[in-house]
């Protein structure tokens, strides 16, 4: 499993820029904002932990139709698929999960403090973006499988998968901006809304991988 992982990795950095297009993506939705919305300061600093998150999710669901396309191509999905029980796909599902959010949405959590400069959030709901964006977005990844796994076997089924999961996602979303906006806003809380999304993040890391994989023997079929 680990070489599956480094394997995952180092072909998440290679193919196609990845981490690269997820970033500058992140940064266009962040960056156009405050042209759309005027030079207000005060609402700038309300909507921007939403705007982090929402731009942080759209550049999570860029790479995700990729995520079992080159193994399929070459073959070595079908030998996964085939080589062991449920449970071992749906493991070796999860580390692919887990390399590719490595590859291709760590590095968007890595910048979301310099972003957030943008919209004038506070540094301590910065620390929280980046906290929340820390622990959410595996959640995003484990949902993603899912859809990438059905549409692994159609053409063109990138648009598919954002199309299928992004219903699914809304919940990580409104925890995630709660969690946030309870670090800056001093009535709401921080905490309870955090635990919430780890306890997703933490769900769908156990239901994700084993759907995917049921999905992955379907389309095998």
């Amino acid at each position: 499993m680990l070489a599956l992982y480094l394997r995952d990795v180092r072909v998440g950095v290679r193919a196609g820029g990845g981490a690269l297009v997820g970033v500058v993506f992140f940064l266009a939705v962040v960056a156009v904002i405050p042209f759309g919305v005027g030079p207000d300061l005060n609402l700038l600093a309300r909507i921007g932990p939403a705007v982090l998150w929402i731009g942080a999710l759209l550049a999570s669901l860029l790479g995700l139709e990729r995520l079992f396309q080159l193994d399929r191509e070459d073959g070595s999905l079908d030998l996964m698929v085939m080589a062991g029980e449920r449970h071992l796909t749906a493991l070796s599902v999860l580390v692919k999960c887990l390399a590719h959010w490595t590859a291709s949405v760590l590095p968007l959590v890595a910048v979301t403090p310099l972003l957030g400069l943008f919209m004038n959030v506070a540094p301590a709901g910065l620390a929280a973006a980046t906290a929340t964006l820390l622990v959410g977005t595996p959640a995003i990844v484990f949902v993603g499988a899912v859809g990438a796994a059905v549409a692994v076997a159609l053409p063109r089924g990138g648009l598919l998968v954002s199309v299928l999961i992004l219903p699914l996602v809304i919940p990580i979303l409104i925890f995630g901006v709660a969690a946030v906006r309870g670090a800056v806003a001093d009535p709401d809380p921080f905490l309870p809304p955090f635990l919430i999304l780890l306890a997703l993040t933490l769900f769908f890391a156990v239901i994700g991988p084993l759907a995917a994989a049921v999905a992955l023997r379907w389309s095998g079929d």
